[in-house]
């Protein structure tokens, strides 16, 4: 296995030559042990590996340290010795959501990952205003988004093409398949979008076929499937880890766990590049500064109200807005801590440092020498 069926390129070079220098490796990371890593080099040698010191304490964030995805520069190891993680390379991409509860953190899903593969039904699962959410995500991340409608053999043909046909409505950009892992309906579609060295990742609801499709992808029961609920007709998730491993046809995976919450970890422009229908509106109002509520000449208004906007969108669109100003305000009262913590930690050194350097200038009455050679002994 070369580094280029694992997703190695020229940029990751050019990041990488520093650390050539010093004799360290490349490797990219394929599995989170909590304490320690799974790494594949050249040649498909893999090496469990963890975090060097100074890796950990420039990371500002949890964000920032490695992450399943990642490129790494390695110390091999020798003997006894660890094989530790000495930098991380830039991430070329990043897929990643607020973390669940009501944190400012970031929490990574992929790391270097081409394609985001957003999985749902048309049954229960099939809801607008979360596929929303997901493709702002995949907006921000940099990464190319494809949608598909799975379990088709549990619905009709009207139900799945309705639910097809509603998600290109708000996402034109996207390609929208219905799939059938059972049936092996347009799985080979995801396979047509693979070759060596592109990496894609499935998220979505626990139990709407994400196993299976990865099953038929890898051609082996790589995942053991869950068990189907005879009342919602969905599949028990039991991915619990998320892990890489390269696909035998070329292409790599990034398996993840069912993901619950979608939680906005974007900005106001990505989200408006998402909403240009929202954007275009805005900007047909009487008023530059319109409200968009009981504002006189609100083309957004007029919109809903004609039918030609669908008032869940627009709904959803504000909540949306809404979180993300509310993890803008969390993330800046965030930094002032930070900064404010830095600050008391320099002054508290600077303080102790002078009570040294004090101490040191002050004569013992006893000797009339400094206490400076107490130090010596």
């Amino acid at each position: 296995m070369t580094l280029a069926e694992l997703g190695w390129n020229e940029e990751h070079a050019k990041a990488f030559a520093p650390f050539e220098k010093r004799g360290w490796k490349p490797a990219r990371l394929i599995r989170d042990n909590k304490i320690t890593y799974g790494a594949l080099t050249d040649g498909g040698e893999e090496y469990e590996v963890v975090t060097g010191g100074k890796v950990y304490h420039d990371a500002e964030c949890d964000a920032e340290l490695p992450a399943v995805g990642d490129w790494v520069a390695l110390e091999i190891g020798t003997g006894d010795l660890d094989t530790i993680i000495r930098a991380r390379l830039p991430r070329q991409t990043c897929f990643s959501r607020k973390a669940p509860g009501k944190s400012s953190e970031e929490q990574v899903i992929a790391a270097n990952v081409d394609l985001v593969c957003i999985v749902t039904d048309a049954g229960t699962d099939f809801n607008l205003r979360r596929m929303e959410r997901f493709l702002a995500l995949v907006a921000r991340s940099q990464a190319k988004a494809i949608i598909l409608i799975n379990k088709s053999d549990l619905h009709s043909d009207e139900e799945n093409e309705s639910a097809a046909q509603a998600t290109r409505k708000i996402a034109p950009d996207a390609e929208v398949h219905v799939t059938s892992a059972v049936e092996g309906r347009n799985v080979a579609v995801i396979r047509k979008s693979l070759s060596p060295g592109i990496s894609i990742t499935f998220v979505g609801s626990s139990g709407v076929g994400k196993s299976s499709l990865i099953n038929a992808l890898l051609g082996e029961e790589w995942q053991e499937e869950g068990e189907v609920n005879e009342v919602t007709g969905k599949g028990r998730h039991t991915t619990t880890a998320r892990e890489l491993v390269v696909l035998p046809q070329g292409g790599i995976l990034i398996d993840n766990p069912g993901i619950r919450e979608v939680q906005m970890w974007t900005d106001e422009s990505t989200l408006r590049e998402k909403f240009t229908d929202i954007a275009e509106l805005a900007s047909q109002c009487q008023f530059h500064d319109c409200k968009h509520g009981r504002d006189k000449g609100c083309a957004i208004r007029e919109a809903v109200n004609s039918g030609q906007l669908s008032a869940e969108r627009y709904k959803g669109f504000l909540k949306l807005d809404d979180e993300i100003a509310e993890l803008k305000r969390r993330l800046k009262k965030r930094k002032m801590t930070i900064e404010r913590r830095n600050k008391r930690d320099h002054r508290i050194k600077a303080r102790n440092l002078a009570d040294r350097v004090d101490l040191e200038n002050e004569l013992d009455p006893r000797t009339g020498t400094s206490f400076s050679h107490l130090d010596e002994d």
